[in-house]
């Protein structure tokens, strides 16, 4: 009998999707665990390069009448597209939600929100637990206090859930510095060295 052969661990354009949950104004006022501009940064600079990658996304948010509307540079990056709004605690309890991850095909799922311990790692391990190799953003969430987003991350390890990097997740996807969206992603992420490496790329262009 042939071994069984376990999913890819690396993400692929083919069969990601990115579920965001819960980026809210109210919600990012009580983060403690990551500094706010840094995750604003993160999450913004992460739905960029993923939309460059034509990678769907998927975003929600919770009872907004009590936490705020999704934060505005978000909401920007995502171009006006359709965000589910719910009152379940677990996003993923909210049939919309299940059935708008479905629609996108893919079965590799990156998921960040804020907060880790609840808006992410709920979702991730039930998305996990219906068949999806999941993915928690961990840079791209944070937590009210530094120790529930440890244990927050801790138990989506323990069940299986793969943690990941807003850049590393989005240069995975990538795949190849030669590709025509590199300049789009490397810009989106806004990491320091960003720069760099968008010279180098041009300077080596020109030599061929």
């Amino acid at each position: 009998m042939p071994a069984k052969t376990s999913p890819s661990q690396f993400l692929t354009r083919e069969n990601a999707a990115l579920l965001l949950v819960d980026h809210q104004v109210g919600l990012f006022t009580g983060v403690r665990d990551i500094d706010t501009l840094e995750l604003k940064h993160n999450v913004v600079g992460m739905a960029k390069a993923l939309l460059a990658l034509k990678i769907p996304v998927v975003a929600t948010t919770t009872t907004e009448s009590m936490w705020g509307p999704m934060i505005p540079e978000l909401a920007e990056a995502l171009r006006g597209g359709p965000k589910i709004e719910r009152t379940t605690v677990n996003a993923w309890e909210e049939k919309r939600v299940v059935e708008a991850v479905k629609a996108t095909g893919r079965k590799q799922l990156l998921v960040a929100g804020v907060s880790t311990d609840v808006c992410l790692a709920f979702p991730a391990i039930s998305a996990l637990a219906d068949g999806y190799q999941t993915f928690a953003v961990v840079d791209a969430s944070g937590s009210f206090t530094r120790r529930q987003g440890e244990l927050g991350v801790i138990r989506m390890v323990q069940a299986g859930v793969i943690p990941v990097a807003y850049s590393n997740a989005a240069i995975e996807i990538l795949g190849d510095n030669a590709a025509p969206e590199a300049e789009a992603v490397y810009g989106a992420l806004g990491m320091p060295f960003a720069g760099l490496v968008l010279g180098l790329g041009q300077y080596f262009s020109k030599q061929h």
